[in-house]
């Protein structure tokens, strides 16, 4: 209980609010692949593609998204994003009768989460000191996380008859919608400056930033593609729980690392994070319930430390407010997911023909351990300041 009195009841609400709307998303995300290959009749190839353009909208969006915020107002853009979450699970609704609706309604959700992420992220450590901001993030990925989790799960249950999920989510997000129009619009200082969008890539913390897009690059592989390996080889409902328990690491280990992680050295955060993610795509190429649950948990391990380090190192190199940070954060994440989109899905279905998706799991591993340390000498080089020219004087 001590605990939760150190918050708000307006950071109460905007962290379960993040709860909610993860909850109702990822009871879809992780099965998209497998839902627009039954709606659609599309191959592995373009299902990658358009999995690829939708989480490039999604993370993208949040830098154009951060600067609207900034210029609208925090509550102003929460409220939008929930009416456009509502659309998109009407659009969702609606697909099993009308399948380009699916599309449609995936690119508004994405668009949704463009302006809701950094939004309720940067109303979230509104006011809030820099001591107080490890303890602010890691609650809001924690309560984030768990919604995480349940998701797939309600998936599991619902995915290959979706209607009454897609049903309960419009009537979540209408009230939702609700509640977003009852907060609080927060006040701007008289001093406050609001830059236009151009400039919102001023100051960006550049090693966070690449090393971001290289996290999601990597971690999308196993976020859209795993759904589609393990179909088959084991239950829907052991999937599910499975992602869940992914999650549920998370969230009970973020919050109780965020001071430490905070002190970590980067390089050290790294090694840890991208070599969690070597073994648990490694750990997939059993291809059966050991083998994926032992894969997922050593996955869940390395995020814990690398995505929390990414966004405390990110506000500590730059001096470009939280909002614009965490949009800058988004718009790496985005590049990275629509690379994975675009060259995971060409992969996968490379393998899949093949009949060896084990050497997919593989080829993803490798790159784990030989991308970061590429990211970290180019960063050192870039950073390295000229010899000073030598001559006569």
């Amino acid at each position: 209980m001590t605990g939760i009195r150190r918050f708000t009841r307006v950071q109460l609400a905007l962290l379960g609010s993040g709860f909610l709307v993860n909850l109702i998303n990822f009871s879809v995300y992780p099965y998209l692949a497998v839902l627009l290959r039954d709606r659609m009749n599309l191959g592995m190839d373009q299902v990658g593609v358009i999995l690829g353009l939708a989480t490039f909208v999604q993370f993208a969006g949040g830098l154009p998204g951060a600067a609207l915020a900034e210029r609208l107002g925090l509550q102003r853009c929460l409220l939008a994003a929930m009416v456009l979450q509502t659309l998109g699970s009407l659009g969702f609704l609606a697909g099993g009768a009308w399948p380009a609706l699916t599309i449609a309604a995936l690119f508004l959700r994405s668009a949704a989460s463009a302006v809701y992420s950094p939004s309720v992220r940067g109303y979230t450590v509104l006011g809030a000191t820099p001591d107080e901001r490890p303890r602010l993030v890691s609650a809001s990925y924690a309560t984030g996380n768990v919604g995480i989790a349940l998701g797939p799960v309600a998936g599991a249950l619902f995915i290959h008859d979706p209607t009454v999920m897609f049903a309960v989510a419009t009537v979540l997000h209408l009230a939702m919608t609700i509640g977003h129009a009852l907060l609080p619009r927060e006040q701007r200082a008289d001093h406050e400056v609001v830059e236009p969008l151009r400039r919102a890539l001023h100051g960006i913390a550049v090693l966070p930033f690449a090393v971001t897009a290289l996290t999601l690059y990597l971690h999308m592989h196993f976020y859209q593609y795993l759904s589609s390996y393990a179909e088959g080889r084991v239950p829907a409902v052991f999937y599910g729980s499975a992602m869940m328990a992914y999650s549920l690491l998370l969230a009970v280990i973020q919050p109780l690392i965020s001071q430490r992680v905070e002190r970590m050295r980067y390089p050290h955060a790294m090694a840890l994070g991208f070599g969690g993610l070597a073994v648990g795509m490694l750990a997939f190429t059993g291809g059966n319930e050991i083998a994926i649950a032992a894969g997922v948990l050593a996955i869940g391990a390395g995020n814990s430390v690398i995505f929390l380090k990414n966004t405390l190192e990110a506000l500590a190199r730059t001096d470009r407010s939280p909002t614009v940070v965490f949009g800058q954060q988004r718009l790496a994440e985005g590049a990275g997911a629509f690379l994975s989109g675009l060259a995971g899905g060409g992969l996968y279905q490379l393998f899949e023909s093949a009949g060896n998706l084990a050497g997919f799991w593989l080829a993803i591993a490798a790159q784990c351990l030989l991308l970061p340390p590429v990211v970290i000498l180019a960063d050192r080089m870039l950073r390295r300041p000229a010899p000073e020219p030598t001559g006569v004087s």
